[in-house]
């Protein structure tokens, strides 16, 4: 049993098949520079859409592009507050009877 054993062999560590024949997928390399000074570089397919900002692999900080393309621009909607909320539901006259109601029982009501 000890014969067969293929000496200095990891198992699955090395392909014993080579790169000729094979065309690899086109690649881009883009450079990003982060906050803190770091510059590194990922490696992405022709295809793919490009990103404006990769996180930094070194600090965890937000990298922008090193080519200059500036991020793009995020719609953001103002949070809903609950006083939004209640004005999709309720109108104003509404509200106020509501309000001359409730306080008008908590007058009402014994104070200990």
């Amino acid at each position: 049993m000890a014969d067969r054993a293929l000496r200095g062999m990891g198992l699955g560590a090395k392909s014993f098949e080579d790169e000729e024949g094979i065309d690899f997928a086109g690649r881009r390399v883009l450079g990003f520079d982060c906050t803190n000074g770091h510059h590194f570089e990922v490696t992405f397919s022709v295809e793919a859409d490009l990103p404006a900002e990769w996180e930094c692999p070194r600090c965890g900080a937000m990298g922008e592009r090193s080519d200059g393309t500036p991020p793009e621009e995020k719609n953001e909607k103002p949070p809903r507050t609950h006083w939004d909320m209640l004005l999709e539901r309720r109108s104003i006259p509404e509200l106020e009877e509501l309000l001359a109601e409730r306080l008008e029982e908590v007058r009402k009501t014994p104070h200990y």
